[in-house]
């Protein structure tokens, strides 16, 4: 009897793991595109090279967390943020494949601009909010 009880405890135990996995509550899958954060739509302003590669760059806010993700190298690339009054609040020069996280203290509504290593331009706006 002690031997039933010992497994039905824990196939119950892995059964409750499982579902709690899989349901993300234990907030295991950080990090996926789109499961965390609100995406920016990234628009493409100056093309030099013909190519849009605003598909490429992957920025979204969570709170007051940005996080830009790309997808394919791009060289280096100058990323602003800025106030929608065109203040700058943070510059970064990031060498591509990898991405970038970032803190934005203040509530309001933001641009964020990508200016690749040949010339092309591309922003999104997004706003930071309690």
């Amino acid at each position: 009897m002690k031997k039933v009880t010992m497994l039905v405890l824990m196939l119950s135990l892995s059964l409750s793991g499982a579902l709690c996995h899989a349901s993300d509550a234990a907030g295991t899958k950080i990090g996926k595109i789109g499961k965390e954060g609100t995406p920016i739509e990234v628009k493409e302003t100056t093309a030099h090279t013909g190519l849009d590669k605003s598909g490429a760059i992957v920025p979204s806010i969570d709170g007051h967390t940005l996080t830009v993700l790309f997808t394919e190298n791009l060289g280096q690339v100058d990323v602003e943020i800025t106030t929608a009054a065109g203040a700058t609040v943070q510059t970064f020069w990031v060498s591509t494949p990898d991405g970038l996280q970032t803190y934005v203290p203040n509530v309001g509504n933001y641009i964020i601009t990508f200016t690749l290593a040949n010339g092309d331009v591309y922003y999104g706006e997004f706003t930071v909010t309690d």
